[in-house]
């Protein structure tokens, strides 16, 4: 008996990893790659894409370097 429910649930996981986990990983791949994008933004100086968090943000707008900035 304790067999059985142990195959049962075996078949059951194995559903899961097949229908579910697969969906799921390419969801997060797809957040991912969104977020990356969200995050960038070009500099108005020189065109060059910097992350928003390493910018240097002046009168609304990100700036790559001080260089750029004071251009």
């Amino acid at each position: 008996m304790i067999f059985k429910l142990m195959a049962l649930l075996a078949i059951i996981f194995l559903v899961y990893l097949v229908f579910f986990k697969r969906n799921r990983e390419r969801d997060i791949k797809k957040k991912k790659d969104h977020d990356v994008i969200d995050n960038m933004d070009a500099c108005p100086t020189c065109k060059t894409f910097i992350a928003k968090d390493d910018a240097i943000l002046s009168n609304g707008k990100y700036y790559c370097s001080t260089e750029c900035l004071g251009k």
